[in-house]
């Protein structure tokens, strides 16, 4: 579905990916794991466009997408929910959510995301002539993700859900995710809580300082000795 070759992004004249290559099937649940400054967002910014690779390739069901500009990629089915719950603070909850739907022209299609987006999400549905500002942090997380769903996406790249958010909110967080990609949904997640993510995931990729240092099951990098001592805490 998705394929990453040999990618390499600079910022000026550092090196930010240093020849990342890995691979999305579909229905996968991928997560990136590693410190802080390791690459993980950059990684999920190259796919979607808002970062260009200085050499490489990356193919989206066969069709090389890393010269395109990001409303082409999203067209295609790639929507990105950004570290830190970007939502637009002065619209109401349904227009954030209308605006994930901008590309399509089908209303009867967005109508039928929409209910899916309140059947993930119930508080969305409560609170949907609320202005994104008066939300809490957790609602504001379940709006960036819901707001992606509603362009129709085929694979979900996602940073950092669950930072900042409480641990019963961080729960829900995870429960849903794992419904959006049981409705075949691929998912890719960057996330700083490396046991949440490898729990959450079938397949993992240990990124450090802009290379691949490890990939391989999620169950079986869970108990990899270096994995645990470094990111596990173990």
């Amino acid at each position: 579905m998705l394929s990453l070759t040999d990618v390499h992004v600079h910022y000026n004249q550092v090196a930010a990916l240093k020849g990342i290559s890995l691979n999305v099937q579909e229905k996968d649940f991928v997560t990136l794991i590693g410190s802080n400054g390791a690459g993980k967002s950059t990684v999920l910014r190259t796919i979607s466009g808002l970062e260009k690779p200085s050499s490489g390739e990356i193919h989206f069901d066969g069709q090389r997408i890393d010269s395109l500009p990001p409303d082409q990629i999203l067209k295609l089915g790639i929507a990105q929910v950004p570290e830190g719950r970007r939502v637009f603070k002065d619209l109401s909850v349904i227009e954030n959510l209308l605006l994930g739907a901008f590309t399509r022209k089908d209303p009867k299609a967005i109508d039928r995301d929409l209910r899916s987006v309140f059947d993930h999400f119930p508080r969305l549905q409560e609170r949907k002539t609320q202005l994104g500002r008066t939300l809490s942090g957790g609602e504001q997380q379940m709006l960036v993700i819901g707001r992606a769903l509603m362009s129709s996406p085929r694979l979900l790249l996602l940073d950092e859900p669950s930072l900042g958010l409480a641990p019963i909110v961080v729960q829900d967080i995870a429960r849903i995710l794992r419904e959006i990609n049981n409705n075949n949904v691929s998912i890719v997640l960057v996330e700083q809580n490396a046991e949440l993510a490898l729990e959450l995931a079938n397949h993992g990729y240990v990124l450090e300082t802009g290379q691949i240092s490890l990939e391989g099951d999620a169950r079986d990098l869970a108990t990899n000795a270096h994995v645990k001592k470094a990111y596990l805490g173990i």
